[in-house]
């Protein structure tokens, strides 16, 4: 199997101390995918001014945590919103990796009609390369004016700084929202982690002090200290 899709989660699939992918000034990746109502569109193709781009699964409790504030930022004029999914991030028993990209269109399938996620959710390959090209991280998020410019970029997602961020774009202000990690509530983490089946919480679990050390303190304390790039609707790249 494919190691980008792990069975069990660790700390080590991912890179929390190094940004990988586009930074603020840089072109964002484009593909062509398949949204989760088999449409097949480019991820870049895109009405409004700005694009709001998060990455999530629906076994990761942070993405799932944000979608009561994430959502509604599809109906802010100017804006539209979408997301990428990718791997699960916490696989157990019932919601298991996925061995083929019909198991990845059938999470995506899941994540809509039973979690009713209304914004356009595009399917990545099975692969992971558009993930990839953004990071690999979990819950990253970005925002991609019309030139196809990354405009503002977080690791993981602060929906209120990322909301702070998409209103100063649209007014033509410099963003000075800072994407501090803000943990999931621990009803949402279980819940999610509960439905993923037998494995999930458990790994989960056996990572979470390093998770908490690299995030909530290391990632909070370098944002503290350091400003942020600001971009705009006419930053070119």
């Amino acid at each position: 199997m494919n190691s980008y899709n792990y069975d069990e989660f660790s700390t080590g699939d991912y890179d929390f101390d190094t940004e990988v992918g586009p930074s603020v000034g840089d072109k964002a990746p484009d593909f062509e995918l398949t949204t989760a109502t088999g449409e097949t569109k480019n991820l870049l193709d895109f009405s409004g001014e700005f694009l709001v781009l998060e990455m999530g699964s629906i076994t990761c409790p942070l993405f799932q945590s944000r979608r009561g504030i994430m959502q509604p930022l599809a109906q802010t004029d100017g804006a539209s919103s979408a997301v990428l999914y990718v791997r699960e991030a916490h696989p157990g028993a019932d919601i298991q990796s996925h061995k083929s990209f019909d198991d990845k269109m059938g999470c995506a399938v899941r994540l809509t009609c039973e979690d009713g996620e209304t914004r356009t959710v595009f399917v990545d390959g099975l692969e992971g390369k558009a993930h990839a090209a953004y990071g690999s991280m979990p819950n990253a998020v970005f925002i991609i004016n019309k030139g196809g410019c990354v405009a503002y970029r977080a690791d993981w997602n602060n929906p209120t700084a990322t909301r702070k961020a998409l209103q100063a774009l649209l007014a033509g202000r410099a963003v000075t929202s800072k994407p501090y990690f803000r943990p999931a509530l621990p009803t949402t983490v279980f819940r999610t982690l509960g439905n993923a089946g037998k494995g999930s919480a458990a790994d989960f679990l056996k990572g979470l002090p390093f998770l908490f050390w690299t995030n909530i303190i290391k990632r909070n304390l370098r944002l503290l200290f350091n400003r942020p790039k600001s971009g705009s609707k006419h930053t070119t790249c």
